[in-house]
């Protein structure tokens, strides 16, 4: 069984979003999707969400394709506890999110999710 793990923010939750968690899902059985800190949106973003940590949690949890959603720390330094903790095979990122980590185990594989119109359907132009 291959467990894929994402990050991300998710306020807005849109097309790009529900084009990204499936295209995640097709790599693996699990998908377990890590939620941004409503304060981690707001040093990432330069402001806070629309909807709360909780209220995006819970949206995207409800997303067919998502088996898990969970909240990330509070301390965003610590995503490699997180990825520690998931023991994933695969790790998605979106188009426009920075690697900003190093992988704890050689085992796991990266994947760059492409785009789906990002002209459209990008939050901060939501």
């Amino acid at each position: 069984m291959k467990t894929v793990l994402a990050f991300g923010t998710y306020d807005k939750f849109h097309p790009g979003h529900e084009y990204f968690l499936t295209r995640a899902k097709k790599l693996g059985d699990t998908l377990i999707v890590v939620i941004a800190r409503d304060n981690n949106v707001e040093v990432i973003k330069g402001k806070r969400p629309v909807h709360n940590e909780e209220e995006r949690r819970k949206m995207v949890e409800e997303f067919s394709t998502v088996d898990t959603a969970i909240l990330g720390f509070e301390d965003f330094s610590r995503k490699k506890e997180v990825i520690t903790q998931v023991n994933p095979d695969i790790i998605c990122l979106g188009y426009d999110q920075a690697p900003d980590f190093q992988s704890p185990s050689p085992n796991i594989t990266v994947v760059r999710i492409d785009a789906f119109r990002p002209d459209k359907y990008k939050s901060s132009l939501l």
